[in-house]
Order: structure tokens, then C-alpha cells, then sequence
């Protein structure tokens, strides 16, 4: 398939000079080949978006979540545009009334809900910058968060208010109000006023601006609407500066790539929130179903309840993160060889009829309707029975789980890409191109893309296979990091922000990642781990020589492999009752949960997050050595050959796991 099919050419490839790696060609979008969507008039700012909707949709059922009959969930309750509107203004006024003016920062912490929504649109009305505050970022993100941002407000879900009180009296140099999502106890205040901080329920907050009318701020397309913390690769989070241009674009290039795959949204779609709205995959998404009058349903906060919660809302789109599709199939495959020998042969039979007439080019929808019907109607119910399109993004999917879903969910499957800094959308792939498997598919239609050649991991940028680090350019892209211009100007070059992953061109115009630059790389839960910080962690072991940690986008824990202290085995081992030389005492499977004890132990003592601790090891007693070539002149660690060499041990300690 020719690569003109998806994407085009704007710029040639240039070779490297000066010192500067080479790069490929540009490209761009197919759907922007004329030119990068338009901006959508009167669309200048995130406020925009909802005031527009509130106009022109008043009536559309905007938010809603379950409501709880005698302690049981029932039904849906709607709040629409309208209703929404006139809470926001409520809260813009108490923002306010307590001094707080354009360019303030307000946080907001807690599970997705409509509260957090109408606090981000009250942010958004009097131009304030939008703060959330994620606590998965590890124990003293939120303090950090607070402190770095000067953040004087805070918008806090009703279970997290005794989270947030432990990270006073650092934060209460510069939080000075706190707004409970719903009720606030008399020793809540009472703590909070000691440090100086005044807090309120969430009906007394309302009540401020009730009889006060502010004047909206003129807000520019330039202006910052929300500072988003993302982990750095070492150290503390980074602020990423999203402006109201970087949201409005994405949007205008989200509905020309949906309009020309004849997949727009319109007023009747339903999204379940559920991934957190602190990141910037789901902040984008609920902006475009705002943007088209659209309605946003929201889960119970609980993930074994996530499957009940789509078949009462039944949303027609559908976002996950790998982890929650792996459940997913992992379940259909559990219910199906439960189901008994007929029900088991019926199914493959039609999964294998689907696919072949899918591989041939038919349509997922035209592929085998008799078997849609009969067969895959019941996973489709399982989803709610309205799923359309389920995108997939924030690590890799692995691809027999995205063939599997695009056969037997009958909607379409697609797998994006995109960073905090880049708004999230960048690369989506194309509904019922089966040979997208695995793929990130072609750029949206609102960046430029080219690759850089990076030399010293082999990766060239103008060959016949090209690869390289994945280059963006575009208004999509993030203004700075807050106060960290240094590290603004390390991924900003030339106007080209540097992603940090490497990835190979296909023949058909889509992206494959295949590696990343720097050691740092993602779980299947989408959490980044910084490889070289932990090994000097847990290198702090006294029983450890050397230590290589690993752990890749389609498993959600890491695994090590230690060169041990031998006088340290074999003290144990005498101390333990355990026999034998120190290869032997290596495979013993008691001496490697030692080890696995003492990484737990420097793991909890240096505060490290759960997703970076250690759950299975390989004990070498052998040094890593150069004869291997494990390791370079200067012993650094070479990972690529240390995957290679130990793959097999790799595989077994995730067996192990499993």
C-alpha cells in the first residue's frame, strides 16, 4: 500500500550537518493536505467551547452520574447545558468574591465528576488557570504541585480532603481556601484554620457569589487554561503549560479527521468518564463531546463496578488505557471457555469467518453481519449495546488484543498516541485498516511530523526503512514548562518539539514506536518508570552488585536481574539452613525472595510508588562483563543486549507472576 495514502509530503528529508542528526521527510495528514483545519469561528478559548454548546444546546442532557436508591445504584441523572451553565456562573462569583482574578490558580482534586467539571468551567470563564492535583505521581506530588503552581484554591473531593490536609503546613503558604465537593466537617475546618485556611462545603461556596455579578476577562488563544504535572525522569513533576490555542486546534483537527472517516460526533453521543480528568487523553476528549452538545456520563469511582456502569449508561464511544482492554478480553476469553465445547467451537468459528473477510478488506460491519447477529451481539450488549468506536491510548495495545476487540466488539478499534505536551491526539489510526494493527496510525491533520535520526542506537531516519525520534510541530503543542525554561529549550529545537520515543514509518502512512531515546519507558498502566534512578536505588542494597531493572508497555510490574554478593548468599544461606555452592544457591527460589525483601525494604524506605517496586528477580552469578558484551568500557549498562541475552529469564519471572 502506498504511503501517500494517509499521509503527504510538505518538506524533503535533510541530511545531517553541522553536528545535527539527519532528518526524514515532513508529513502531514492526508485530511490536511490543503492546508491544517481552519480555526472554528468564535472558538478562541476553552470557555468558548461550553459557552458556544450552552447556546446552541441548552436543552441537551450535558452531565450525569447515578443516582443511589437505598443504597443501590439506579439510573442516570441528567444535568443539561443550561443547568450547568447557571452552577458554573455561581461558582465563577465565589471564585471571585474571595480575590481571586484572571491568571489565578485553582486546583482541583478527586475522582472525575460533575463537580469537577463545573469548577474547570468556571477556571475556564474567568480565565484562571486550571490546576489538577494527581496523587499517583507519589506521596509528596500533591505539596509540590500546590507550592510550584502558587495554587490559592482548591477544589477537593470529599474523601481526598484528609489527603489534602497532610501536606500542610508546607502547601499553606500558598493555598489559603478549599472547596469540599460535597460536605465539610466542623474538625476539617478546624484543622484546616489553624494553618490560616478557610473551607467550605460545596453548597456554602456557592452561596458566596450568590448575589455578586463579575465581569468575564477578554481571554487570547494565547493565554495558559491549565498546567498539567506530568512525571519528569527524574526528580519532581513537570508543569506542562497547555494554552487555549493548544485545546481549540486540537479540536478543529479531531473533526475533520472524523468528518472524513464519516465518523463525526453529533448531540446523541454518550461518553462514560472514568480515566482520569488530570490527564490530558480524557481532559480533550469530554472538551469535544462538550464542543458537539454531546453527554458525559460518569463512573462510581470503582473499577470492578466499570462493566455495570457502561451497560446502565450505554456510551457510544469508548476510551481505555490498555490495562482496562486486556480485563476486557481476559474476560470475553474466561466466559467463552466456560461457555462449553459448542459455544466455544461456534465462536472461533465465526471470529475466524470475520477476520479472513476483514484481512480481504471488507468492512468490520459488512465482514460477517450473520455473525455479528448471532454471535457478537452479546459482546456488544456487554459494552452497553451502543459502542461505535473505542479508542485506545496511553501505552501500547498489544495487537492479538486489538484484532481480537475490532472482530468480536463490532465497532471500531483504534490505538493513538500523543504526550501531555502534545495535547494528546498526534497519531490515531484509520477505522477498517486491519493492517494498522499495532500501529499508532497517521498524524492528525493539525501537526507536522518528521523523524531525527538518532545515530548512537542505530536508528536512520532516511533509509529505506525509516526510524527515528518522532519530531512534532504544530499549535497543538504545549507552551513551556513552568519555570523550567531549561528543560523547554532541551525538547524544543527549532521549533520542533522532541517526543523522546523512536518510531519506524510503514509503507501504509501509519507510525509503529518501537523504542525510546532515553531509559525511561511506560507500563501498561500508562506510568513512566525511570529505569537509571532506580538502579541507583536499589543498587543501594547491600547484597547487590550490580543490578539491571526492566519492564515494558505491555506489563504492568517490573522485573530485575542481579549480579549478587557472593560472601552475602552464602551468609544467609548459613544462617537460613539453605545448602549448597553459590550458582546453586542462586536458583534457589528462597534466597530470590530475600532479594525481592530487601529491594522492598530500600523501595519503601526511599518512598518509591508502588508501580516502581521490584516483584520478581533473576539471580546471575556471573558478573554482567564485557566478553558478553553486557556492558560498555565505562561499565554502563547496554540494554538492548542485556534484553537480548537474558530474554529467556525475562519471560519466566513474568510467568512466574502470572
Amino acid at each position: 500500500m502506498a504511503k501517500d495514502k494517509y499521509i503527504v509530503e510538505v518538506e524533503p528529508g535533510k541530511p545531517a550537518k553541522d553536528g545535527k542528526p539527519s532528518t526524514g521527510p515532513v508529513y502531514r495528514s492526508i485530511f490536511a493536505k490543503d492546508g491544517f483545519p481552519a480555526p472554528i469561528p468564535g472558538l478562541d478559548s476553552c470557555w468558548d467551547i461550553f459557552r458556544l454548546s450552552v447556546e446552541k444546546y441548552p436543552n441537551n442532557k450535558m452531565l450525569g452520574r447515578r443516582e443511589i436508591v437505598n443504597g443501590k445504584p439506579g439510573k442516570y441523572l441528567w444535568m443539561t447545558y443550561r443547568e450547568v451553565y447557571t452552577i458554573v456562573v455561581k461558582i465563577g462569583n465565589s471564585i471571585r468574591s474571595i480575590g481571586i482574578e484572571q491568571g489565578g490558580r485553582c486546583g482541583i482534586y478527586g475522582a472525575n465528576s460533575p463537580e469537577w467539571i463545573m469548577s474547570m468551567e468556571a477556571c475556564n470563564a474567568h480565565g484562571l488557570y486550571c490546576v489538577p492535583l494527581y496523587d499517583t505521581l507519589g506521596a509528596g506530588a500533591i505539596e509540590f504541585i500546590i507550592c510550584h503552581a502558587e495554587v490559592t484554591l482548591a477544589f477537593v473531593e470529599e474523601k481526598k480532603i484528609s489527603e489534602l490536609l497532610k501536606t500542610f503546613p508546607g502547601a499553606a503558604n500558598y493555598l489559603k481556601t478549599i472547596v469540599s465537593f460535597g460536605k465539610a466537617t466542623p474538625q476539617q475546618k478546624e484543622e484546616a484554620e489553624k494553618y490560616g485556611v478557610t473551607m467550605y462545603s460545596w453548597d456554602e461556596f456557592l452561596s458566596l457569589g450568590s448575589n455578586k455579578d463579575f465581569e468575564l476577562p477578554v481571554k487570547k488563544k494565547s493565554d495558559i487554561c491549565t498546567i498539567m504535572y506530568t512525571s519528569g525522569t527524574t526528580g519532581d513533576p513537570k508543569g506542562v503549560m497547555i494554552s487555549n490555542n493548544s485545546i481549540v486546534t486540537l479540536i478543529a483537527g479531531v473533526k475533520r479527521l472524523l468528518e472524513s472517516v464519516n465518523e463525526s460526533l453529533t448531540i446523541n453521543d454518550v461518553y462514560l468518564s472514568y480515566l482520569p480528568l488530570a490527564h490530558i487523553f480524557d481532559r480533550v476528549i469530554e472538551e469535544c463531546f462538550i464542543n458537539h452538545g454531546a453527554s458525559i456520563g460518569f463512573w462510581r469511582g470503582d473499577v470492578k463496578l466499570l462493566t455495570e456502569d457502561i451497560v446502565e449508561l450505554k456510551p457510544t464511544i469508548f476510551c481505555a488505557v490498555p490495562r482496562v482492554l486486556d480485563r476486557i478480553y481476559s474476560g470475553l476469553q474466561q466466559r467463552i471457555s466456560a461457555g462449553g465445547f459448542i459455544k466455544k467451537t461456534m465462536f472461533n468459528l465465526a471470529y475466524s469467518l470475520k477476520l479472513r473477510h476483514m484481512k480481504k478488506g471488507h468492512k468490520h460491519a459488512e465482514a460477517a453481519p450473520l455473525c455479528d447477529k448471532v454471535v457478537f451481539s452479546k459482546v456488544k450488549q456487554g459494552l452497553g449495546g451502543n459502542v461505535r468506536l473505542i479508542l485506545s491510548g496511553a501505552a501500547p495495545l498489544a495487537s492479538h488484543v486489538e484484532e481480537y476487540l475490532r472482530v468480536v466488539t463490532c465497532s471500531y478499534v483504534l490505538q493513538g498516541y500523543g504526550l501531555t505536551e502534545t495535547c494528546a491526539g498526534t497519531f490515531v489510526s484509520i477505522p477498517d485498516e486491519l493492517n494498522m494493527l499495532g500501529t499508532v496510525g497517521p498524524p492528525v491533520p493539525n501537526v507536522d511530523v518528521c523523524l531525527e535520526s538518532v545515530p548512537e542506537m542505530g536508528y536512520d531516519a532516511l533509509s529505506n526503512k525509516p526510524r527515528g525520534e518522532v519530531c512534532v510541530r504544530g499549535d497543538t503543542l504545549f507552551s513551556g514548562y513552568y519555570k523550567r525554561e531549561d528543560l523547554t529549550k532541551e525538547v524544543f529545537v527549532d521549533g520542533w518539539f522532541h517526543t523522546g520515543d523512536v518510531g519506524e514509518w510503514q509503507a501504509d502512512g501509519s507510525l509503529k514506536i518501537i523504542d525510546r531515546k532515553k531509559n525511561i519507558f511506560k507500563l501498561s498502566q500508562g506510568e513512566y518508570v525511570a529505569v537509571e534512578n532506580l538502579e541507583n536505588i536499589y543498587g543501594l542494597v547491600s547484597a547487590i552488585d550490580s543490578i539491571w531493572v526492566y519492564g515494558n508497555s505491555f506489563e504492568s510490574c517490573l522485573v530485575a536481574v542481579i549480579n549478587p554478593s557472593k560472601q552475602a548468599v552464602e551468609e544467609w544461606a548459613a544462617q537460613n539452613g539453605e545448602s549448597g555452592d553459590f550458582e546453586t544457591l542462586c536458583e534457589n527460589p528462597k534466597v530470590k525472595q530475600y532479594f525481592v525483601g530487601e529491594l522492598a525494604r530500600i523501595g519503601k524506605e526511599k518512598k518509591l510508588k508502588g508501580f516502581e517496586f521490584i516483584k520478581a528477580v533473576h539471580l546471575d552469578p556471573v558478573p554482567f562483563d564485557l566478553e558478553r558484551g553486557l556492558i560498555t568500557p565505562t561499565f554502563k549498562i547496554k540494554r538492548p543486549q542485556m534484553l537480548k541475552y537474558y530474554q529467556n529469564a525475562v519471560d519466566d519471572m513474568y510467568k512466574s507472576l502470572k
